[in-house]
């Protein structure tokens, strides 16, 4: 029997309406409960609470990440819905024009922020994590 059998996803929110429209309505989550603590979404089997909080500060990186199994096409139809991709500028990490890196083990990786600041990403990998 497993233990830990399914992650579920915290991110902190400011204005838990304005991230509720982003989360549902650009990102296609649906809502399945909010309280005065949180809402409640439902990514496509994954459960994350968009935790109601006050001051909040994004934190440094990545918190959350999906992958995909066609960066570009992911990045161009979350685009179309008014996501915008994040252009590091970094000489030891270049991004094609659509904001994807592709580290030396062939995989890549975009990223972009909800409205609170937390970065997200997409990524596409090569290999697929093995699932013991």
């Amino acid at each position: 029997m497993a233990l830990l059998t399914r992650i579920i996803g915290f991110l902190v929110t400011n204005d838990s309406e304005r991230a509720t429209k982003f989360f549902r309505d650009v990102l296609g989550f649906a809502v399945i409960d909010e309280d005065e603590y949180a809402v409640v979404l439902d990514a496509n089997g994954t459960m994350i609470r968009l935790n109601k909080g006050r001051d909040f500060k994004p934190a440094q990186g990545t918190v959350m990440g999906w992958e995909v199994d066609d960066i570009h096409a992911a990045i161009r139809e979350l685009a179309s819905r008014g996501v915008q991709f994040e252009q590091f500028n970094l000489p030891f990490m270049k991004q094609d024009q659509l904001g994807v890196w592709t580290p030396p083990n062939g995989d890549r990786v975009a990223w972009f922020k909800d409205p609170d600041g937390n970065v997200l990403s997409l990524s596409q990998h090569v290999r697929k994590p093995s699932r013991h």
